[in-house]
Order: C-alpha cells, then structure tokens, then sequence
C-alpha cells in the first residue's frame, strides 16, 4: 500500500502535466478567428465555459468528497478526452459552444479532486505536514506551468503545417488522462458515506468565511487574483499581433511565459520564507498593477517583457495563496474548498470576460489594458491589503 501511494505522487503529477499539456492554447486565438469568431464572440465562448464550470464545479467537489477522488478523476478524464476529440469537428460558433461546455465540465470534475488526492496521500505517508505539503504543492504548479510550456513549443511547432495537426495532437494528450487516472490508489480518507455524516454545504461555506478572518480573506484573494491574470491571457496574442510578432513566434513567448510562471511556482515558498509572508503579499498584489499599465504604456518587446509580471503573480498565486487554504481546511472537505474558489473565479468570468472582450473590440487593447490596471489598484487597496492585515494580525498574536 505505502508503495502504490509513494507511486501516487508521480501520477498525480503526470496527470496534471497531461491536463495542462495544451498545444492549442498558444494560437487558439487565431485559431478561432479562423474559425469565423471576433475577439468578443471568443470572450463569449470563455464565458459559456466558465458558466459550465460555475454550475459543475462546487458539486463535483462534493462528488469527490462523498464517491471518491479517484472516481471523479475518471469521470472527468473520460469527458476531457470526449471533448477535444469533439473538437476536430467543431467549425462554427454553435458547434464550439458544445465543445465548451463538454470540457467545461471535465475541468471541474478534475479541479479539486487531484489536490486533495495529493494532500491525502502526503498526509497517510506521514510527511511533515508543514514542509512536506508545500513541496508537493510547489512541484505540481511547477509540472503544470512546465507542460502549459512545452504544450506551447509544441503547438508553435504544429502550426506551421495546420490547425488540425494542433487539434489531433492536443486529442490524443487529454486522453493520456484517462490512462493515468486508472493508475492511481485511493488513499484512506473521511469520507461522508452516511446521510447524517455528510457535511452540508451550508457547514463547509460557514468555515470558509466565518470561522477565521484569515481564512475568508485568503478564499476571496485566490480566485480574484486568479482573474487579474486570465482577462490578459486572453488578450495577449491579440497584443503580439499588434506588436508586430509573426504567429511563429507565438509558441516560444507562450513557452516564456509559462516558464515564468512555473519559476515563480517553484520558488514562492523560497520568497515567503526569506522576505516574509507580508511582503510576498504585498509583491503579488503590485504585480498586475505594473504589468497592466506596462502593456498599455510601453510598446514592442518592452511591453511583452512587462507583461511577464503578469505570470509571477500567477505562479506566486497557485503556491502561496493554494497553500494557505489548504492548510486551513480539513481533509474531508477539502476538494469542495477547492473547487469553491475556482467556482469564484470562474463565477467572475462570466460577469466580467464579456466585458472585456467588448472593449477590446470595441475601445481597443490599450484601453482595455489601462482600465485593467485600474481594476487592479482597486484589488490591492479592498482584496490584499485586508489579506495582509489579517496576517499580520496572526503574527502579532503568535509574538505575544
């Protein structure tokens, strides 16, 4: 048993590197335009796959807790491959509506579940919980922005002979899912197997933001700090084009990009440690001020340099502010806490991606980006400064 959950670890890790191995994602602007769509129809489509996220994520969080982790990671593997298999077909708005919502729903079947197998099986090989879980959480953001990187190489690479070599190719990755969630082993856990043990949803958001100040403002920080960075990913290969970049050239900046993210991933926890919660707080919310205003402000490769900030803040992100909540919540609901925050975020999407996607059209790109920078002042006074204080808040009281 201990050695199929050491095994467990790899997997996990494969399987995330599968799930983020999109070759699609660094000319699937492009790709969509070819398609017939403009920049606001692809802002809809990201806002049709959020809102299948919105009505999947938090149940299929629960799903997990009650069924099983692994059961979820079928189920959703089993959608993922369906989808981007759909999507050799799909050649017109209403057919790419479909494809969004299928692999919708697999994202949120596999969003919560794999964290919580990983901390699960952490915490039955008895690891440190303190220093064990924030290497794995490192590691997995680590393997996850390194795939989103070589899937970028690879796509930049496939373009150049056609659209369907990229399709084909990002269908056979989504069902190497599928062949590693087989392998995985279900480590002991709470299950809620009974009626009367079940704890209702009610109890679970109750504990997300009443118990600890702390903790609510960590589950409101994560999916807004999560947006702050997805409106640009959106806009950014739109922004090359109008820097002049060949699409060529897209595959290698998405890989930079990507590779910024997983260093920012690696060594968070090294810049929490060293500088101090508070400061690494305080980095992550002036990051997306800068790197809005920058894009807006400067141009050519100035401005695509500056926008790299951008993706330290997400990769400081998914380790530092990820960490946090998970050591907050307890194992037996811990994939629903997970899954609830990326319900937020993608819960935000739908009100503010369409929006987003209008101005550009509409205003353009520097506008939009300056209003984004705006957006992200405002973020850092009513979302990180009150994070910080509640930090510091805890410090004073483990001093005294």
């Amino acid at each position: 048993m201990q050695n199929k959950l050491h095994r467990n670890i790899s997997i996990i890790y494969g399987l995330a590197f599968f799930q983020s191995f999109m070759v699609i994602v660094p000319v699937i602007v492009p790709f969509f335009m070819e398609k017939g769509l403009s920049l606001a129809d692809i802002f809809y489509l990201q806002a049709v796959f959020a809102t299948a996220i919105v009505v999947f994520e938090a149940p299929s969080g629960y799903f997990a807790d009650v069924f099983g982790r692994k059961t979820a990671l079928l189920i959703g593997s089993v959608i993922h491959g369906i989808g981007y298999f759909y999507l050799n077909f799909a050649d017109d708005l209403a057919s790419l509506i479909i494809f969004e919502i299928t692999v919708g729903i697999a994202a949120s079947m596999l969003s919560g579940a794999d964290l919580a197998l990983l901390y699960d099986t952490q915490k039955t090989l008895q690891g440190d919980e303190e220093i064990e879980h924030s290497k794995v959480i490192a590691h997995l953001g680590f393997f996850r922005s390194s795939s989103e990187g070589l899937g970028a190489l690879a796509g930049g690479a496939l373009v150049l002979w056609s659209f369907d070599a990229v399709v084909i190719v990002q269908s056979a990755a989504a069902w190497m899912c599928l062949v590693l969630a087989l392998l995985i082993t279900e480590p002991p856990f709470k299950k809620m197997k009974e009626e009367s043990e079940r704890i209702q949803i009610s109890a679970i958001l109750r504990h997300l933001f009443m118990s600890d100040p702390l903790l609510r403002n960590i589950v409101i920080a994560i999916p807004l700090y999560s947006l702050a960075t997805f409106h640009v990913a959106w806009l950014m290969q739109p922004y090359w084009e109008a820097q002049g970049i060949s699409l060529a050239m897209f595959g290698l900046l998405w890989f930079s990009q990507s590779l910024v993210v997983a260093a920012a991933a690696k060594f968070g926890f090294v810049i929490e440690r060293r500088h101090g919660a508070v400061l690494s707080l305080l980095l992550m919310g002036l990051l997306p001020i800068v790197g809005h205003f920058g894009m807006a402000w400067a141009q050519g490769w100035l401005g695509i340099l500056i926008g790299m900030l951008l993706f330290v803040c997400r990769g400081l992100n998914q380790v530092i502010l990820v960490n946090a909540l998970n050591r907050r919540v307890p194992s037996e609901f811990r994939a629903t806490a997970n899954s609830f925050t990326s319900f937020l975020f993608r819960f935000s999407f739908i009100g503010t991606g369409p929006v987003v996607g209008y101005l550009a059209e509409s205003q353009g790109l520097e506008v939009t980006l300056n209003i984004l920078g705006i957006a992200s002042i405002l973020l850092f006074v009513f979302v990180m400064l009150p994070l910080v204080q509640s930090v510091k808040a805890i410090q004073q009281q483990l001093a005294a």
